[in-house]
């Protein structure tokens, strides 16, 4: 069964909807962005999550020690890389780090790239690095799934969701904006359909 994050928590109630509503991760964004949240902000949502719920850090070109150390106080789960971070920054780090490739239709990623790490394909846009709301081509999404664990992303829907999983066969799926009434605020019923949709699809062709 299909894994779900849901990304862009800000507040303690979307976070125990997402939980309650059977996500398996939930993701604060620690960098520029309208979902962007404090580190104390943070641990008051991640100290009373339930058990069993993880929590992953999202970063952008931030300075290392600064990663390290919010991951220690914060105890997430796993870090998420969505910037231009090296294989070298990955290794540094350690185990339990997620990295964002951006993809352009027509633009094939190499199976072994940043082989250290769980890789997420999300959609190439000038000036974001995530939360577009766009999809790109799952073709070729779905040509690296068959060759490692891939977290899929990018304008993920309730409505495309469950057509996605079938269509790549992802470990994960990953959606911000596309639950949202707005950003950094999500939308209950959309969590819950998206979630749904997305386990219930399964591995089927």
């Amino acid at each position: 069964m299909v894994r779900v994050k849901i990304c862009g928590i800000t507040s303690s109630e979307d976070a125990f909807a997402a939980a309650a509503m059977g996500a398996d991760a939930i993701g604060f964004v620690f960098a520029p962005s309208p979902r962007r949240v404090s580190l104390d902000k943070a641990f008051e949502i991640s100290r009373s999550l339930p058990p069993f719920v993880q929590t992953v850090g999202v970063f952008v070109d931030a300075d290392i020690e600064e990663v390290i150390f919010f991951r220690n106080h914060l105890r997430l789960d796993l870090v998420q890389l969505s910037g231009s971070e090296t294989d070298a920054y990955i290794r540094a780090l350690g185990s339990r780090v997620i990295k964002t490739v951006h993809v352009k239709n027509g633009f094939k990623p190499e199976p072994n790239i940043h082989a250290e790490a769980t890789i997420l394909l999300d959609t190439a846009a000038d000036g974001l690095k995530g939360g577009t709301g766009r999809a790109f081509d799952w073709d070729l999404a779905a040509e690296v799934a068959v060759k490692r664990p891939i977290i899929l992303a990018g304008g993920l829907t309730p409505e495309n969701v469950a057509i996605a999983v079938k269509k790549v066969k992802p470990y994960a799926v990953d959606v911000s904006s596309g639950v949202e009434i707005e950003p950094g605020r999500k939308d209950n019923d959309k969590i819950r359909n998206f979630i749904q949709r997305a386990k219930t699809a399964g591995f089927s062709a």
